[in-house]
């Protein structure tokens, strides 16, 4: 029996061995780090060993970094009733708190007239599409690019930005607020005082742990130059499916993306039935991001993007990852144009 290949990366990336290691380790520890016996400063120092691996892999030494339980968490953390403007086509957790909404380009880019104000993602989770960060920006989501592009949170001024362990081979159920020391922020979650402050309840010790260990590896992988085998291998899929997909349009085509992410738009070929039909096949894929409780409907991303409501619809997401071999994509390719082949006889 062929074995599965997982397309789905920037929904959720495999767990790393040393993410596990670093978890299982940090389950035999007691204490609860608000302790100060010895069984709670053990706990403590787990808590901030993962603290300095976290903050160097955005380029963020010196800021703080704030434990919470995901990236959704972390952004209602920075935005909640801040007034930040968001682009359109950003990410669920950016919507739900943006007061106005930045307008994107055919590539998915946006332009920030007030970057004092707003919130802008390093990269899309849905096209890929790559936005250049313009200094002095309040937040940016930096989820999917953080552990997969250089990110330079220092550098840029930013003030807050947030992050989360999963996309980069960490625990689900962990992320971070990245925030420039000395940033004023009311806590949403009050309580006994944890995160400096910034977020109560007991910290997730087995979690924050893997997300130490997993930033720090994947920091590695980035200066290794992972990802650039990584791109090669997106290519040699995008030709195979430029070749003859002439009735799907390569989303982002032109513009700087993600290292691994490819969506392709098919007019009249719903998303939902080409990840029914790969998963039937062997291959896991999205319809878009992975936000929306197994919700599918036209991408918002491209709606934004200015495609229409039938290449919105027809929209799938194929993102690879360190462990995504050349001959995995090129079976992907067979089994997807296989499909497309049946669904253009269709149409025609």
């Amino acid at each position: 029996m062929t074995s599965r290949v997982y397309l789905d990366y920037n929904a959720t990336a495999p767990l790393r061995p040393e993410a596990r290691a670093a978890m299982l380790a940090a389950l035999d520890i007691v204490g609860n780090p608000s302790s100060v016996h010895a069984e709670g400063r053990k706990a403590r120092g787990v808590v901030e060993k993962a603290r300095a691996q976290v903050a160097p892999a955005p380029g963020a030494d010196g800021a703080d970094i704030v434990f919470t339980s995901g990236a959704t968490a972390a952004a209602a953390l920075a935005l909640a009733g801040r007034g930040r403007a968001g682009a359109a086509g950003a990410q669920a957790a950016v919507r739900a708190w943006a007061d106005d909404s930045l307008a994107v380009d055919r590539l998915g880019r946006v332009t920030v007239p007030e970057p004092a104000r707003a919130t802008v993602q390093l990269a899309n989770s849905e096209t890929g599409v790559v936005q250049e960060l313009p200094q002095g920006l309040a937040v940016s989501d930096l989820t999917q690019g953080f552990g997969k592009l250089p990110v330079a949170f220092n550098w840029l001024g930013l003030e807050m930005g947030f992050i989360s362990a999963h996309k980069i081979g960490g625990p689900k159920g962990i992320g971070a607020l990245v925030m420039r020391r000395g940033t004023d922020l009311a806590a949403q979650i009050r309580g006994g005082g944890q995160e400096m402050g910034r977020r109560a309840g007991t910290e997730n010790i087995p979690g924050i742990a893997g997300f130490g260990a997993a930033a720090e590896a994947a920091a590695k992988d980035l200066a290794d130059g992972v990802w650039n085998s990584v791109v090669e291998i997106r290519n040699i899929l995008e030709q195979a499916l430029d070749a003859e997909a002439s009735k799907t349009i390569l989303v982002g085509k032109g513009a700087q993306r993600l290292p691994n992410t490819i969506c392709l738009a098919t007019a009249g070929w719903k998303g939902e039935t080409q990840v029914m039909q790969m998963d039937l096949a062997g291959f896991a894929i999205s319809a878009g991001s992975a936000c929306s409780s197994g919700k599918m409907r036209a991408s918002a991303v491209l709606g934004a993007m200015g495609y229409d409501v039938q290449q919105a619809s027809g929209a799938i997401r194929v993102s690879l990852g360190p462990q995504t071999r050349t001959e995995d994509v090129l079976r992907f390719a067979d089994a997807w144009l296989k499909e497309y082949r049946r669904f253009a006889a269709r149409a025609a």
